[in-house]
């Protein structure tokens, strides 16, 4: 049996493994069973806790909860940080942790408000990865036959963007799985739907790739913070409004990018990994 705890943040929920203590092996079929919410735990994304090195204090790994490993999830990070600290793992309250794709510093409150440095956002089609022949602040993709105007950033995963006028009619599950895997992103997409709502305040809804629609998203929050920041829409921090609850994210348009929210404990158990 393996111990594991259930957290949340923003309705954005989340297994966690200790693999410092013990070995943890895992396949896809493995995650996809422990993600389910019928016969399994149930969570958006599986994290586990790996050893640090000279660089970083720990190793993150998550897992979507169609079995596949990704690189980035703003969310669970900061979950991530209350974990460690609860489970005794450090008795650090600023923690340098490094992903499959970025190296990222947290630091958790006494409340428990975490703050997530989330690296450099990144808008260079070869570094989402997206098809285009050069960099713009919109691009037209055609999907199912209708011509789609979004934009594009990564956060250390890949995030495409499309603005709308009201966030509650936004066509999220009708062109949300359409762009995730649309073949002009090679690893497939998340897929934010914006609404601006003032220079200091967005709402968002995000379909996060190998998930589907969830109540929140960090790593979208800042895709979609930076992608009109970049285009001077909204100011150096925004108030980003998800199905869940709010985060803050501020970035001034250049270097680090920045997200504040809380993280939560649901319960603890244990569970077989193996199925016998």
């Amino acid at each position: 049996m393996a111990a594991f705890t259930k957290m949340q943040s923003l309705g954005n929920d989340f297994i966690m493994l200790d693999g410092i203590r013990h070995a943890v092996r895992l396949d896809s079929a493995t995650v996809r069973r422990l993600a389910d919410r019928h016969t399994g735990v149930g969570c958006d994304q599986l994290i586990v806790a790996e050893p640090g090195d000279d660089s970083v204090d720990f190793h993150m790994r998550i897992f979507n909860a169609d079995g596949s490993e990704v690189g980035q999830c703003g969310n669970g990070a900061r979950c991530f940080a209350r974990y460690l600290i609860e489970s005794g793992l450090t008795a650090k309250r600023r923690l340098r942790v490094r992903t499959q794709t970025s190296h990222l510093t947290l630091e958790a409150d006494d409340d428990w408000q975490v703050s997530v440095e989330m690296g450099i956002p990144q808008f260079e089609p070869d570094d989402i990865p997206f098809r285009a022949p050069a960099r713009a602040r919109e691009y037209q993709l055609l999907v199912g036959g209708e011509s789609i105007r979004l934009a594009v950033a990564s956060i250390g995963n890949p995030h495409a963007v499309l603005r709308v006028d009201q966030i509650a009619n936004a066509p999220v599950s009708r062109l949300g799985p359409a762009i995730e895997q649309h073949p002009d992103f090679p690893q497939r997409t998340n897929v934010g739907f914006a609404e601006i709502t003032g220079r200091r305040h967005l709402r968002l809804r995000v379909w996060e790739r190998g998930v589907g629609e969830t109540r929140a998203c960090g790593s979208g929050a800042c895709a979609a913070m930076a992608v009109y920041r970049d285009e001077g829409l909204v100011d150096d921090v925004v108030q980003v409004e998800l199905t869940g609850g709010v985060v803050e994210v501020n970035w001034p348009g250049t270097g680090t990018l920045h997200m504040r929210g809380p993280a939560e404990t649901v319960f603890r158990g244990e569970i077989e990994l193996a199925v016998p």
